[in-house]
């Protein structure tokens, strides 16, 4: 089958994202895919939901491996599997409606207690006024109600008198504002209990309960017995899993048997984890279930399913056979019992300059720079082999005089762009106006963005119009020019306004007196024909920030060029560096940031972006003073993609995209648009044809959907706050 496997990468270790996959996780899950023999791409998810629908949709797989937790939100989870719904994708996994339901403790408790079902004494509070404890035995631990992965539970989650409950759930109401749960603390010991669908036992899949044991030094000085957030994500190694638990086979059996009626009253699909917890009196209390466990290696349910005889690639394919068989797909034309996608190949059309002339530069002079921004035959190479790993057809577009004829006889689907063009400040726009006047969608910015951001001058008015810093600037022609009043000291940088590639920025671009600065205006005009632009010297830390996708783009992680000369006063990323590393500059990959830093920057680069009129991909380049303050310095729409060298790349690799799909991310939009002009054209030719409504409409109806279906669960279930069910170990 043709697999796409969907998921957030971990990237950072803060708790927002503790719940995402390590990028071990995502090679293991992709390794097992691989071996069973199936097809498979990888699609992380986070960023906007157009960006993941137009790979989705280029890709056309048979099923969908989901891991994807969503980013924020109630309704994070079922997001996704809502969105595969709407397009017709199966996928594996719960629904969206059983993993809204199951993100929401306190409504999952309310429905499973109209069951029968036994767990500890709670009480749901959105608001410090609502905390009611009367009917709930001390201890208690607070939690948050949305969260998994251990989220918000520490040491410090338990209160012992009524006191410290309100000073904790204050506490965690400012954090989680979306609401806590109270619940009574059983005092014992932690079971998990796996389910796998697809496996023939007598309890319909659910496997046998695991324990999770604690190394006896880390259980050191720690008063509550409990499976907390330091110790899941920060000392996992302090923690192993016991196969089969170490509690008698009658215990066994009734939670086994207690996982079953859950599973079906929650209608939970192919997978799944359900959390007890044993009282030191034996008796088994029902926490929480989640309906997207991890699947990261050393999970519970990879030590449970080997007591069914199942390891790694066995639970993988297990989960894939579940979906299989719920969606009746038996071969790769098969889905859904619909007519399979119309898939590739498409004749992609790829434009390009050849690198014919070696570059070179000193130091202090660019001696050979006239076509720096065109590509070297390899990494041309690299391209189209990476275009036809997605299963397309390529077809050679060089940029000469010679393309207008080329482009209206031969017959294409869409253009991959990476062309410059030829001279001019609108030299970059050239063919992709050819493009658009022969109606062939192609990849990258439209012909107004790239013009503009060629401009540096112009960018930058853009920009600040839109809120963001830029450092001050002028342009000179002649060099005869008055200097600004604004420039009230040196160092300032001079650089021709409309090039690329660090062109005619080399070490001595940074002046530290007026005479300098006129000598540099006069060479760079005279060697570019074109103005040169004066600005102001940022002498901070240097970024550069990858972006993929359209309207509202994904920001990659920030990538900084670190400057290790540390007798260089005045360090620029000169074209001398991008012709060559050297010992003088390192590249950090993703950027060692603050979250604060790193948010403003991430902001800033998406706002730029946004203003410019970008598309698809761009690459922009800030710095930062020593204050913190972010300036923007320039947009490359149009940025190189050599493999292990560009910026791009590296940025790409940071975040744990290989090159061929940062390749397939850049083309996947286009390919949205070009199947969006078939739609168009079929609706012309057949007006009383369905077409699909917009996405945005679609992410609507989902979010109404979901919603609607929560409120509807709760609305059925028990009162707000129910008695708590009687605690047997305290009758007898």
């Amino acid at each position: 089958m043709r697999i796409a496997l969907t998921y957030n990468l971990r990237l950072s270790d803060s708790e927002e994202e503790a719940e995402f996959d390590t990028q071990e996780t995502v090679n293991t899950l992709a390794g097992a895919i691989e071996r069973l023999g199936h097809r498979l791409e990888r699609f992380e998810v986070s960023g906007p939901a157009s960006r993941t629908v137009a790979r989705l949709e280029a890709y056309s797989p048979d099923l969908i491996f989901n891991t994807a937790e969503g980013r924020r939100g109630r309704f994070r989870e079922a997001f996704y599997p809502a969105l595969f719904d709407e397009l017709g994708f199966a996928y594996t996994g719960s629904d969206a409606y059983a993993l809204a339901l199951t993100l929401d403790k306190q409504l999952t408790k309310l429905i499973l207690s109209k069951h029968g079902i036994r767990t500890p004494g709670w009480q749901y509070v959105e608001k410090l006024s609502e905390l009611r404890l009367e009917n709930l035995r001390f201890p208690v631990i607070v939690k948050p109600n949305f969260e998994g992965s251990s989220k918000g539970i520490t040491q410090d989650s338990i209160a012992e008198t009524l006191e410290q409950a309100k000073e904790k759930v204050a506490k965690a109401l400012e954090k989680y504002p979306a609401g806590v749960l109270v619940e009574e603390y059983i005092s014992g010991r932690d079971l998990t209990v796996p389910y796998l669908a697809s496996v023939d036992n007598d309890y319909d899949g659910v496997l046998a309960p695991v324990e999770y044991v604690i190394d006896p030094e880390a259980s050191a000085g720690r008063k509550y017995a409990i499976y907390d957030y330091e110790l899941k994500t920060h000392r996992e190694k302090s923690v192993s899993v016991r196969a089969p638990a170490n509690i008698p086979v009658k215990m066994s059996e009734d939670i086994r048997g207690t996982a079953q009626k859950i599973l079906q009253v929650l209608d939970c699909r192919d997978l799944g984890r359900l959390d007890f917890r044993v009282s030191d009196a034996g008796v088994p209390y029902f926490l929480e279930i989640n309906a997207l466990p991890s699947l990261e290696p050393g999970a519970g349910i990879y030590a449970a399913a080997e007591l069914e005889g199942l390891h790694l690639d066995g639970v993988i394919n297990s989960i894939i056979q579940s979906a299989g068989k719920r969606y009746k797909i038996r071969d790769s034309a098969r889905r859904q019992g619909k007519p399979a996608r119309k898939s590739g190949p498409l004749r992609v059309g790829f434009s390009f300059n050849v690198k014919r002339v070696k570059p070179s530069a000193t130091a202090e002079t660019v001696q050979e720079d006239s076509e720096a921004e065109y590509d070297s035959p390899n990494t041309l190479q690299a391209i189209r082999e990476a275009i036809a790993s997605w299963g397309h057809e390529v077809i050679d577009l060089e940029a000469t005089a010679e393309l207008p004829t080329v482009l209206s006889s031969t017959p294409l689907d869409i253009v991959f762009n990476i062309a410059e063009g030829f001279k001019g400040r609108n030299r970059e726009s050239q063919v992709p106006a050819m493009l658009e006047l022969l109606d062939i969608p192609y990849t990258g910015s439209d012909p107004a963005t790239l013009s503009l951001a060629l401009d540096k001058a112009l960018a930058k008015k853009i920009v600040r119009q839109a809120g963001i810093l830029t450092p001050n600037f002028q342009l000179m022609v002649t060099g005869k020019e008055r200097l600004n009043k604004e420039f009230t000291t040196f160092p300032l940088i001079v650089k021709p306004v409309a090039e690329g590639s660090s062109k005619g920025v080399v070490t001595k671009s940074v002046c530290n007196s007026e005479a300098e600065l006129r000598d540099v205006v006069r060479e760079i005009a005279g060697k570019y024909q074109q103005p040169a632009l004066i600005e102001e010297y940022i002498g901070g830390r240097e970024f550069t920030v990858g972006l993929l996708g359209e309207r509202r783009p994904r920001v990659l992680p920030p990538m900084e060029i670190v400057f290790l000369d540390k007798g260089e006063k005045n360090p620029v990323y000169s074209f001398q560096h991008k012709l060559d590393w050297t010992d003088r500059i390192r590249y950090d990959a993703p950027a060692k940031l603050e979250p604060a830093l790193l948010e403003k920057l991430r902001t800033a680069a998406r706002n730029s972006f946004m203003a410019l009129g970008c598309r698809d991909v761009a690459r922009i380049d800030f710095r930062m003073d020593d204050k913190g303050r972010i300036y923007f310095i320039e947009c490359n729409p149009l940025p190189g993609l050599t493999p292990g060298w560009s910026d791009l790349v590296l940025i790409a690799q940071g975040a744990g995209m290989d090159y061929r799909t940062l390749i397939g991310e850049i083309m996947a939009p286009a390919i949205r648009r070009y199947k969006e002009r078939e739609a168009r054209r079929a609706q012309t030719e057949n007006p009383a044809g369905a077409h699909a409504p917009p996405l945005n409409k679609v992410v609507q109806r989902i979010e109404e959907q979901t919603a609607q279906a929560a409120a509807t669960a709760a609305a059925t279930a028990a009162p707000q706050e129910p008695t708590p069910p009687p605690r047997p170990e305290l009758k007898s």
